[in-house]
């Protein structure tokens, strides 16, 4: 056999792992998020606005497309501060596509003696980490949908900056083409259902997670939403692009019973179940490779409420 046949079957294994996002990739833009230096990516602060731009950064090292005009940043302004929404687009063989969406922003710090910075690891850094991850994956790869990825801002003060975006006229085009979005809550902790298992908020309005399921990976499921009685599907950014008829759900893991971290100072990288995180997001990855325009067209049946 010649050395270089040799040198290449040897390399295989290397391609293959190489599709899938490291931890260390993921810890580190959890960790970057979360940092001190971030204090909270409170809306209308500095720290928020360098948390928009990292995400626009790592958008570009992943050479996506523009949502609209010649940035990732989407302004709005909201009772006289500016923020940033982040919106970005790969294109793929049709101009349907497939949406993946986190918060980005968090609820800053206090005045107490201390530990005083609410870092928001989970809640939503890994959120962020995951729509990032997915960039990451698909970025050599050609898919029949279409894919946007968006990093709303001010969801922690009334989701104000998906509000902002879904109401964009500019935006209308990439909005007009998208058939379901996937909208990342709080993936860092193990959830009640155990590792490699989430949750879909307002399962029973549609028929997402069941062609999700039929669909997935190495074991990933997606369970009922828990916590019906909550109204999380109606409470979470995804509620905005409900109101304009998109198929839109939030994906969490969080155990609301145990989840003390919740808008806590201790809801930092030490949280983190890192292996699971990522192990989420690979098999979310590939689960979503399978879906093309013929076994993926996700619709909401009549319970589901537009107008509210």
């Amino acid at each position: 056999m010649k050395k270089s046949s040799v040198i290449f079957l040897l390399m295989l294994p290397l391609v293959v792992f190489s599709q899938d996002i490291s931890k260390e990739r993921i810890v580190n833009i959890v960790s970057t998020l979360a940092s001190d230096e971030m204090k909270g990516r409170k809306f209308g602060t500095q720290e928020n606005d360098r948390a928009a731009e990292y995400i626009a950064s790592e958008f570009k090292k992943n050479s996506l497309d523009y949502c609209f005009g010649d940035s990732y940043l989407v302004p709005f302004e909201y009772k006289g501060k500016k923020g940033y929404n982040v919106c970005a687009i790969k294109k793929g063989k049709s101009q349907q596509s497939l949406a993946y969406s986190a918060h980005f922003d968090h609820i800053g710090t206090n005045n107490k003696e201390g530990d005083n910075i609410y870092n928001g690891a989970d809640d939503d850094a890994s959120g962020v980490a995951t729509v990032i991850g997915l960039a990451d994956y698909f970025k050599d790869k050609k898919t029949d949908f279409s894919m946007v990825f968006m990093a709303f801002n001010a969801e922690e003060i009334g989701l104000v900056g998906s509000k902002a975006l879904s109401e964009n006229q500019n935006l209308n085009p990439v909005f007009n083409n998208i058939k379901a979005i996937f909208n990342f809550e709080m993936l860092a902790t193990e959830s009640q259902f155990g590792k490699n298992a989430v949750f879909m908020t307002g399962d029973e309005f549609s028929d997402f997670d069941e062609l999700i399921n039929a669909s997935a990976v190495n074991g990933l499921k997606v369970y009922p939403d828990p916590y019906v009685g909550k109204q999380l599907f109606y409470r979470s950014d995804n509620v905005n692009f409900v109101k304009k008829k998109i198929i839109a759900h939030s994906i969490s893991t969080v155990d609301m019973n145990k989840a003390m971290h919740y808008h806590a100072v201790n809801d930092d990288i030490n949280i983190v179940d890192a292996d699971n995180l990522t192990n989420i997001i690979n098999n979310f990855a590939k689960t979503i490779e399978k879906l093309n325009t013929k076994n993926f067209q996700p619709k909401y049946n009549d319970k589901v409420k537009y107008d509210f």
